[in-house]
């Protein structure tokens, strides 16, 4: 058994092409798509460098491979565009267990958002891992105190493929600052955090862990980061419209921080193919998933919880071995 990472990065043609692809499957064999049999090489879909997912990826590949006992099983963590890139890949075979947003994993089995008319019917929930917060990061120098002081500003929305991506559109939208009114960059939280340093941004929309080190990182560089918060009728607006909740970071989450700071969160979850992870590997990945996660470096790893495993389920189905495992649990009703 073996865990290796790589690299596979889409852009936004290449993600809208996938997605499409996903919609022709669908036609042709009444959903879902899948591309290929059950497999014990498993490539798992995480995020851009800069964020959660990937470490986090990496380091779930390791522990599969060094806690689940099936012969040949090998994981590889693979760089994406996160969410909506990872979900589509799972459709068409070419990941079989990805990060992804619950919200976006909704609009992928419902076929609507992004998934408009290529809905995904090979994705089972393996369980849900942390909270995810939509932080708006810009710098005490840029003089950005509200959304709306972002209207003709440079901002980073998010590389395309990934929930944060949509959730951006979202919020600015709510605030009234459509497409055009605000320069975007298509950047991951890497790149992003570098511009924000460059002064090449001025802010970034990014939906992170909470706490993030790359935030913590940020302002140990310059030692003025802020978060702009959500608040408002709009606030309400993006509540009501979207799968997301209401939340509030804590003013002890980080060093810059003097006061909580409202704004949203979704679930970030794992996720599997259930046509190329059979139940009994699924079984044992959600086993690993829960019973390992005190394994973890990252801070994420004491809100992974087997009790929590559901949240955010929805219209998603629960992958037939999470399934099991969770029932053994006494997670399930």
């Amino acid at each position: 058994m073996r865990t290796t990472t790589g690299h596979k990065r889409g852009g936004g043609l290449a993600v809208t092409a996938m997605v499409a692809a996903v919609a022709m499957a669908a036609t042709a064999c009444s959903g879902g798509g899948g591309g290929g049999g059950v497999t014990n090489d498993l490539q798992l879909g995480t995020g851009s460098t800069g964020g959660v997912y990937y470490p986090l990826g990496q380091e779930y590949a390791s522990i599969f491979v060094d806690t689940i006992d099936v012969e040949g099983l090998n994981v590889t963590a693979v760089e994406t565009g996160a969410s909506v890139e990872n979900l589509a890949k799972i459709a068409r075979g070419e990941l079989q267990l990805g990060i992804a947003q619950h919200n976006t994993a909704q609009n992928a089995v419902n076929g609507v958002g992004e998934f408009e008319g290529a809905k995904v019917e090979n994705v089972g929930l393996i369980g849900k891992l942390y909270p995810e917060a939509a932080q708006i990061i810009t710098l005490e120098s840029s003089g950005i105190d509200s959304v709306a002081d972002l209207r003709g500003k440079t901002v980073a929305i998010g590389p395309p493929g990934g929930g944060t991506r949509e959730a951006a559109e979202q919020i600015l939208a709510a605030y009234g600052l459509e497409k055009g009114s605000y320069t975007a960059l298509e950047e991951g939280f890497g790149d992003a955090k570098t511009k924000l340093q460059d002064g090449n941004a001025d802010a970034s929309i990014e939906v992170l862990g909470v706490p993030a080190a790359s935030l913590q990182e940020l302002h140990a560089t310059t030692g003025g980061v802020k978060l702009v918060p959500l608040d408002g009728p709009e606030l309400d607006a993006i509540v009501a419209e979207s799968g997301f909740e209401k939340y509030e970071i804590p003013a002890d989450t980080y060093d810059f921080l003097d006061e909580p700071v409202p704004t949203v969160s979704v679930f970030a979850s794992l996720y599997a193919s259930t046509t190329q992870v059979s139940e009994e590997l699924g079984y044992e990945l959600t086993k690993a998933l829960y019973e390992h996660a005190d394994s973890l470096t990252l801070a994420q790893k004491d809100l992974i919880t087997v009790e929590e495993a559901t949240l955010g389920q929805g219209d998603v189905p629960l992958h037939p071995g999470a399934r099991k495992y969770l029932a053994e649990q006494g997670v399930l009703d």
